[in-house]
């Protein structure tokens, strides 16, 4: 039953962090273990700035 809740409230944590923008670290450095054994996965500050970067295109802090 906890195992049951601890899987549901992680699901809709990452549900709500993508419906805001906030990509999922921890999808992306499992992606690149499974698929990219060979590459080192880039540290979550560098991943957060890429992703923010392809979202807005490097616009962060500014308006239009």
């Amino acid at each position: 039953m906890f195992d049951q809740l601890s899987k549901l409230g992680k699901y809709l944590g990452q549900a709500a962090n993508l419906m805001v923008g906030l990509p999922d670290y921890e999808a992306y450095v499992r992606h690149m273990q499974t698929t990219h054994p060979d590459q080192v996965p880039m540290s979550y500050e560098t991943f957060f700035r890429e992703r923010q970067e392809a979202r807005y295109g490097g616009k962060t802090g500014k308006c239009c």
